[in-house]
């Protein structure tokens, strides 16, 4: 099994530098041994001009059918039909990508201690693999290795006999990579793709290969177009984890999308606090006055937008008139948990055609969002940085457009009446802000007057005459469209409600309803 990795350099950056990137010095032959055999690494040359380093594993046909996975359950199938005679020891596989583990550790990591300003910097690479089995033929290698940067992806069908062209190909290639990339980079790919190109692994897939391949995948998998064949692939087919790996990457991208950090998209679980909230009644009564909003407004199809661990769903559930929920959250990890919260798996035929769980970021329109009766944003705004605010905006308002929205968030006004929240901080460490009743009503103002909203202004929680409630609620009611004169006929409604008598005062701030209501 062979491979070669080949560098151009000048007097000012010497080819030679690979030495140092690979922590293999040119002068030296080094041998290591592998559970299956030894890896030798060496270099053809190595000038100023030009350097190459060689990496050549031995593989012993005995160790690997001892400690390989054998005829047993997934046994690797070239192993099972000739145990002791097959193309193990001669074309790349899995077998080389443990070895370049093994051999260039520090740079798959990306780690040079010598030259760490080297390591960051594209290098023009010439990456030969004489024999690569490749189940999907040249067209296979070249989807694969296309979309990542190589200027020229050259894969040659190796002939079973060139003597016997009229035998046609063999499953093999010779790959030619060239182009320039970071060296890491460059080295991770292979480790991925060349089992994948195989379609077979020597070992047994435990659970931990998901997180192998996320880190050999990091900055190039997530967007990579065939990224569902290689990540089946990858894991032997296995489908809960290239289900787990597929949920993990789409967070990748969605982070990337936005510039973030993973963790910062996906933090819908509090590790170190009770999310559920159940000590806390407002939790509770927030759930309670969303419930009668949307009674009152007669919806039965529902949104609820950011539904975290599913509190409000399972809520939902419980009444026959929603006839069908749709909870939607870009943490998969929240929506796990609010599937277990539902037992989807157990739930009957006719009740989980009620309820739908999907990921998706609230700050993208969504076809699939639109024709609804209400959506609700529990909780939701505050998690948002302040400039993301009118994607959100018009992902809701503009694009999905339901009859009903609610918006509910808190008011920072009541933090003082909140004994164990230290002056200053905001109630969630993930709130980018908390609002005040007048720049909540102002914000609310805006978005309805933009959109063709009336909205309406709801206490959650016990009224301080002082500071208000714990919890603010706008509920927007889409307006007739704009008269003949141009005019919106919507209402904007200031409501109180008194949750002891279940009575309530509005007092009606459109001009246009003052006239019609006196006429």
């Amino acid at each position: 099994m062979f491979l070669t990795i080949s560098t151009t350099g000048t007097p000012e950056r010497p080819a030679t530098d690979l030495g140092f990137l690979l922590h293999k010095h040119p002068e030296k032959a080094q041998s290591f041994s592998t559970s299956h055999g030894t890896a030798h690494v060496f270099y053809p040359e190595a000038s100023v001009e030009r350097c190459t380093a060689a990496l050549l594993l031995e593989v012993d046909p005995v160790a690997l059918v001892r400690r390989g996975k054998g005829k047993g359950r997934g046994g690797a199938p070239d192993a099972a039909l000739a145990q002791y005679v097959n193309d193990r020891p001669y074309a790349a596989s899995s077998l080389l990508s443990v070895a370049m583990t093994t051999v260039f550790k520090s740079a798959l990591n990306g780690v040079c201690r010598a030259m760490p300003e080297r390591v960051q910097e594209p290098l023009p690479l010439r990456i030969e693999v004489p024999a690569l089995p490749a189940r999907g033929g040249v067209e296979l290698v070249e989807k694969l290795f296309g979309p990542l940067g190589w200027r020229s992806v050259d894969a040659v069908a190796v002939p079973l006999d060139e003597k016997f062209p009229e035998w046609g190909d063999s499953r093999y290639v010779r790959l030619v990579l060239e182009g320039e990339l970071r060296l890491a980079d460059a080295l991770r790919q292979l480790y991925v793709l060349l089992p994948v190109l195989d379609d077979a692994k020597h070992y047994w897939v435990a659970p931990d290969e998901v997180d192998k391949l996320l880190r050999a995948g990091e900055g190039w998998l997530a967007e990579h177009p065939e990224q569902r064949l290689i990540t089946s692939r990858y894991l032997s087919r296995r489908w809960g984890l290239t289900r787990q790996a597929m949920e993990r990457l789409e967070l990748v991208r969605l982070a990337e999308s936005d510039d973030l950090e993973v963790e910062s998209v996906d933090n819908a679980v509090d590790e170190t606090t009770d999310t559920e909230e159940k000590p806390v009644p407002l939790a509770e009564q927030r759930r309670a006055a969303i419930l009668e909003a949307l009674r009152a407004a007669g919806a039965s199809r529902v949104l609820d937008l950011g539904c975290g661990q599913g509190q409000l769903v399972q809520a939902l559930l419980k009444d026959v008139r929603f006839t069908e929920i749709v909870g939607v959250d870009v943490s998969m990890r929240a929506l796990t948990i609010a599937s277990r919260r539902l037992k989807l798996d157990r739930m009957g035929e006719r009740q989980a055609g009620r309820v739908t769980l999907r990921q998706g970021a609230l700050t993208y329109t969504d076809k699939q969002l639109k024709g609804y009766d209400a959506a609700v944003l529990s909780e939701v705004i505050e998690h948002l940085d302040l400039p993301r605010l009118p994607a959100l905006e018009y992902a809701v308002f503009g694009s999905a457009r339901p009859q009903t929205v609610l918006v509910t968030t808190p008011n920072v006004e009541y933090n003082v009446r909140w004994e164990t929240l230290p002056a200053g901080h905001v109630r969630h460490g993930d709130h980018r802000f908390e609002w005040t009743r007048e720049e909540f009503r102002s914000w609310a103002r805006q978005v309805s007057e933009r959109h063709g909203y009336g909205v309406a202004f709801v206490p959650v929680g016990a009224d301080d005459p002082e500071v208000g409630p714990p919890t603010q609620m706008a509920v927007f009611t889409m307006s007739a469209e704009k008269n003949a004169t141009g005019e919106k006929t919507g209402a904007e409604t200031d409501r109180t409600t008194d949750h002891r008598t279940g009575t309530e005062t509005d007092r009606m701030t459109d001009e246009k309803t003052k006239e019609a209501k006196a006429a």
